[in-house]
């Protein structure tokens, strides 16, 4: 990088750090550090849940997600803003009503201690593995462009966050989330800007889009239907999109305390539904515009000279094995496949229609992705410790590549940024619920307001040496995006599923629920490990095996269960 963007990086990080520590001074409580006392309006809290979803992952990966699979992914969103229709009537007023710090507090006031323990520990787990992986994407940016040994970039970076994370409590998470979407935002949309700019003559936006679409990219709606039927292994298509994302999405928001710690911060349950609803409507075409940066930076490089493999760091180490010579001769046939771009760029400039020349184009796009193919292959067979696929390095090497000096720097701090406000918020989440759920349990009921913050940042730097220490194996886990909600996808039907006993089926105690919650995680685990289906799907089955076991095994236990009145 340039000293500008060196200048840009760190002025923009050190504005906003500045930022959080100055809106999060006077944190005295635990109901400060973790709540932010109540009082933040559903602007703030819309931003803050937004913030806490949307992480370095979501920047990084996304792009590079519809580079190589086309836009369907957005149908992964469909299900939110159903979810969070349900969320403002069902969940919002009972856990407002109850003040409570987590959502696992509630299960034991509905069923008993075990069931909130069990909960609060699938949370805990899961979550706190998906922040490694989150650690781990920003980390991949420094080491892609400094060189760095991947696994010391780690240790680096998490330790930036930790103190970051410890700083100023659920306050600061917020207000700075709030100037971080703000930058992310405005760095993208340059970005959009620039790659239309940047676009031969003649290829403005639609013919782009009609380019892109032409290629199979803007597969917005897929309905997963072949010649055989609907094709269950299908990872992303509207089925499942509103059917398990609906589930996913109501997990999310609804039982996750990174998530259920944002809305808690709202003055009152009125400011809490709108953050969430305006959160339903914003979500959707927020994703759509991250894919479609994938989907331009596809269609420069139908034009323009693509690398022949976007993870650079990985064909240098290739180079350095006994595979020096394949790599050399993968690299003289790239050199060949980009000079007959030339001829498209001929053909174009004597207006030859794009659409005329898409069966030239298709031929030059497999034979990129062979090339790419063949280099994941050797990567693979050579044993190497580095990433076996560049997905995830597709948007950062085009920003490294093209963008202009200080633009790179502030894209690479809209991707830290993102890093850190959803690292920070779900650090937060781990830290209440381990002081709340377990330690305020199983070791000391009433701790001093001043022993509670100590204990509240103790366990924040105990969550984040963990999530280092996972980081450290997150490699070759191929699209981040996916990994993170894959992870998500083997608990977050369960958890649900918990909670729709908890609040629609009252005749259901607490035996009954724990048990079908543990018989439940058996079945999606074993579903996904001896099956094909695809993993949105583990949520809704997830969601409604729980609620069906509990059912059959309340009749045979016929626990009296507990009616909380809110």
């Amino acid at each position: 990088m340039s000293g500008w963007d060196w200048c840009s990086m760190i002025g923009t990080l050190l504005v906003v750090v500045l930022y959080g520590l100055y809106k999060g001074r006077g944190t005295r409580d635990i109901d400060g550090y973790y709540r932010s006392s109540r009082e933040l309006p559903w602007y703030t809290v819309l931003l803050s849940v937004m913030g806490t979803q949307a992480s370095a992952v979501t920047f990084l990966s996304g792009p590079g997600q519809a580079y190589t699979d086309g836009m369907r992914f957005v149908q992964y969103y469909f299900g939110l803003p159903l979810a969070m229709i349900v969320l403002c009537v069902t969940f919002v007023p009972i856990f407002h009503r109850l003040n409570i710090y987590t959502a696992y507090e509630f299960l034991e006031k509905r069923f008993d201690r075990k069931t909130r323990t069990f909960t609060a520990f699938l949370f805990l787990f899961s979550r706190a593995l998906a922040t490694g992986i989150s650690v781990y994407a920003p980390s991949i940016i420094l080491s892609s462009i400094l060189g760095w040994n991947i696994y010391i970039t780690n240790l680096i970076l998490g330790g930036i966050l930790i103190v970051y994370s410890i700083s100023g409590g659920a306050r600061a998470i917020a207000y700075t989330q709030q100037l971080q979407l703000m930058i992310i935002f405005a760095g993208l949309f340059f970005a959009a800007y620039l790659l239309l700019d940047m676009m031969p003559a003649g290829i403005g936006f639609s013919e782009a889009i009609d380019l892109g679409d032409a290629l199979g990219k803007m597969n917005v709606i897929t309905t997963g239907i072949t010649d055989e039927g609907f094709n269950w292994n299908d990872r992303f298509n509207i089925f499942s999109g509103i059917i398990g994302g609906f589930f996913l999405s109501l997990s999310y928001f609804g039982t996750d305390q990174s998530q259920v710690g944002r809305f808690l911060t709202a003055s009152s349950i009125k400011e809490s539904r709108k953050g969430l609803i305006m959160n339903g409507i914003v979500k959707v075409p927020m994703q759509y515009f991250i894919l479609l940066i994938g989907v331009l930076v596809f269609v420069y490089y139908i034009f323009s000279p693509s690398p022949m493999y976007f993870n650079q760091v990985a064909v240098d180490r290739l180079k350095e094995t006994a595979y020096h010579d394949q790599v050399v001769a993968l690299e003289q046939r790239n050199d060949l496949l980009q000079r007959r771009k030339d001829s498209i760029l001929v053909l174009l400039k004597g207006n030859a229609s794009v659409m005329n020349l898409q069966t030239t184009i298709t031929t030059l796009t497999k034979e990129q992705q062979a090339i790419r193919g063949e280099i994941t292959a050797l990567i693979k067979e050579s044993g190497l410790p580095i990433e076996q696929s560049d997905t995830n390095y597709i948007f950062l090497r085009f920003v490294m590549d093209h963008m202009p000096k200080g633009l790179v720097g502030l894209l690479i701090a809209v991707i830290f940024l993102a890093a850190w406000g959803s690292i920070a918020a779900t650090l937060n989440a781990l830290s209440s619920t381990t002081l709340i759920d377990f330690h305020l349990i199983h070791v000391n009921a009433n701790p001093t307001p001043e022993e509670s913050i100590r204990l509240s940042r103790l366990y924040t730097l105990l969550w984040g040496i963990f999530c280092i220490v996972f980081a450290q194996f997150a490699t070759n886990l191929g699209s981040l995006i996916e990994a993170v909600n894959i992870l998500g996808s083997w608990f977050y039907g369960v958890i649900l599923g918990i909670f729709l006993v908890a609040f629609y089926l009252k005749r259901v105690g607490g035996h009954a629920v724990f048990y079908a919650a543990l018989l439940g995680e058996l079945v999606v685990l074993t579903m996904y490990g001896l099956t094909d289906i695809g993993w949105l799907w583990l949520n809704a089955i997830g969601a409604l095996v729980v609620p069906i076991l509990s059912v059959l095994l309340q009749g045979i236990i016929r626990q009296k269960s507990t009616v909380v009145k809110v």
